[in-house]
């Protein structure tokens, strides 16, 4: 049973993945699950909405992919000397983090949570200056030392004047030479000599043409200069290696710190996926309750056009734990479940959700079975999976889950799988779920309406067009539309009122009205509605009273102690007085850590603390007498 696959929320979480950039963020969102802790699961959704919020301020983060940086880092700690290459992926993995450090920062001045995050990133300014200026385009700089500057350029000298020398001996020698161009043999400078007078230059056979016509000679006054060439170019390489070994070096040291950012930027880049996610399908902050009610207001599914879908309304709790759909085929019975149910396992993932308003539960278990399609001559195994699949969902199910259910009873024998319905949907108000399930069988309709805690919905069917509308009806009972769109295309009365008899009897073939009278017809046991609209939201404590003046507290997320020297205002934010410095912060990132009436006497003068002695001294004077001076506040 793969609830996943049957609501279509891998495909939220491919989607979701797709839009983070760290491996560290695909892994964490791979492994999602539903958050069981209503303080986490309120946290993670702040989160997301701070992320959106951000985003929408302030623009797409700067986030980059650090995970080839992370390796590299781990090889500079185990002493293992860093290429040039390795080198620049470190510098850019810096950069990423001066740029992120910096869109932060900005963010500061929305007052956004996720803005306090640059406190926890360090720019590594002085490694970033050293790779930046010796290593470049994938080597080490002429300029990265002296030593190695002058030592290339003594190379280049010596090249020089071996291919000088080169040429001056073809000069002299044109008679015995098979072309007028030195060349390059197996790294050596050598000259094209006809075979015949190859004993007439001083040098080595390096090399011959394909035809043997032609032997590659080094001059010996060249073969010198050759061996000059590879002390300097190892000395060359000496250096290189000292130089990267030092960089090298100042990686490793700077790896603890160089670490912190790494995690700073997957937990950032896990948050910023779920606002990039929002934004993406149009979502919105549900609300949460623990009070097993659902409500959604102009909900959708996330896949479905939001330009042709037609928005759900959708009510349960308050004392109804179950809902039955009933409705002609093709008229989104299936859609709608799957569209409360992906709904709410998104909002306990920490996402938002496509709803205009939502007020929905916390769920222990998410349990499905939704028709697989088959066809009809296989009933016999479609029932079968059908039931083994029930029996796992009525074993697991418990008073918090939430279960979903299409087509019950379905792929038997009608009158069979009705009575089999019925026990289902009484064992899941017995086991206190909530459950949400689609029919077509009457008498499934005729259980709801008569059964404390369980409600009829259907699926509303268009008359004159004699196509679904694809809107719910909770409190009212669907029907199949089948005698109605007979008698409408011109099936004769007498056929109608036999095909009524023969499947409700003869009361019901006696009651019907024909379309003079469609109320009537219409009338099919309807009740109205038990769904109560959501308890009023309890208003907010008073933020004023929740720090004053002279406590202590600890700040997030860096942990610093400081003392509060304004408290909250009407925004939420407070004055706190750091070692350092001064700050506005919001107070859900400050944490009560000993009270002021446990630090302080009753009648403490905090100006001692937060004031100037030159503000002090006027205030006194103020009381004492009339003075024009003014007060100066920090």
């Amino acid at each position: 049973m793969n609830i996943e696959y049957m609501l279509e929320f891998h495909k939220i979480r491919e989607q979701w993945m797709g839009l983070a950039l760290t491996e560290a963020a695909k892994t964490k969102i791979a492994k999602s699950v539903c958050i069981l802790g209503e303080a986490e699961l309120r946290k993670q959704l702040k989160d997301t909405s701070d992320a959106r919020d951000f985003m929408e301020k302030n623009g797409t983060p700067p986030l980059a992919s650090i995970d080839e940086a992370k390796e590299i880092m781990e090889l500079a700690v185990k002493e293992s000397c860093l290429t040039p290459y390795q080198l620049e992926r470190i510098e850019k993995a810096i950069v990423a983090v001066g740029r992120l450090k910096s869109y932060l920062e900005h963010g500061k001045q929305f007052d956004n949570p996720l803005a306090y995050y640059e406190m926890n990133l360090e720019p590594m300014e002085e490694l970033h200056e050293e790779i930046a200026r010796q290593i470049r385009g994938g080597e080490v700089d002429d300029y990265a030392s002296r030593l190695l500057f002058e030592t290339r350029r003594d190379i280049e000298n010596l090249k020089e004047k071996m291919r000088q020398k080169a040429e001056q001996i073809i000069r002299s020698n044109k008679e015995y030479m098979a072309d007028n161009f030195s060349t390059l043999r197996s790294g050596r400078i050598c000259i094209p000599v006809k075979k015949e007078y190859k004993w007439k230059i001083p040098g080595s056979a390096i090399d011959k043409s394909a035809t043997g016509n032609t032997v590659f000679v080094e001059p010996l006054g060249i073969a010198k200069m050759h061996e000059e060439l590879q002390i300097l170019k190892q000395d060359e390489e000496n250096e290189v290696h000292r130089i990267l070994y030092t960089l090298t070096a100042m990686a490793a040291d700077g790896a603890p710190v160089m670490y912190e950012n790494m995690r700073v930027i997957e937990k950032l880049d896990f948050i910023f996926s779920k606002g990039k996610l929002s934004l993406d399908m149009e979502g919105k902050e549900p609300e949460i309750n623990v009070d097993r009610r659902i409500r959604l207001k102009n909900a959708r599914h996330p896949f479905m056009d939001k330009s042709v879908s037609v928005p759900l309304q959708f009510e349960m709790g308050e004392g109804i734990r179950g809902v039955i759909i009933t409705g002609p085929n093709t008229g989104g019975k299936t859609v709608s479940i799957k569209t409360v149910a992906l709904n709410c396992l998104m909002a306990q993932n920490g996402l938002h959700v496509t709803c205009e308003e939502a007020d929905i539960c916390m769920n222990s278990l998410y349990l499905c079975d939704i028709g697989d399609g088959q066809d009809m001559t296989e009933n016999l195994s479609t029932f079968s999976a059908h039931i083994k699949n029930t029996l796992e969902i009525l074993q697991s199910a418990d008073g918090e889950s939430l279960v979903v259910m299409d087509e019950l009873g379905s792929g038997t024998d009608p009158a069979e799988g009705m009575g089999i319905a019925v026990a289902i949907l009484e064992q899941l108000r017995r086991i206190g779920c909530l459950f949400l399930v689609t029919t077509h069988y009457p008498e499934v309709k005729e259980y709801a309406s008569k059964t404390e805690g369980v409600v009829n919905a259907r699926m509303e069917f268009d008359r004159e067009t004699l196509k679904p509308t694809y809107r719910m009806i909770i409190g009212e009972a669907g029907e199949s539309c089948a005698f109605f769109i007979a008698e409408k295309l011109g099936m004769p009365p007498e056929m109608i009122q036999t095909a009524v008899r023969a499947a409700y009897g003869e009361e019901k073939a006696r009651q019907y009205r024909f379309r003079a009278d469609e109320k009537a017809w219409a009338d099919n046991g309807r009740k109205p509605s038990k769904i109560k609209k959501s308890r009023p939201v309890k208003k907010r404590d008073n933020l004023s009273e929740k720090f004053r003046i002279g406590d202590s507290v600890m700040v997030f997320p860096d942990k610093k102690i400081g003392i509060v020297c304004v408290p909250v205002n009407e925004k939420g934010v407070l004055r706190v007085q750091l070692p350092d410095k001064k700050i506005w912060i919001n107070h859900k990132r400050v944490k009560l850590h000993v009270a002021a009436a446990e630090l302080y006497p009753e009648d403490y003068d905090f100006s001692i603390l937060f004031d100037t002695v030159e503000n002090r001294k006027i205030r006194h004077d103020m009381e004492r007498k009339f003075t024009e001076q003014i007060i100066e506040y920090p």
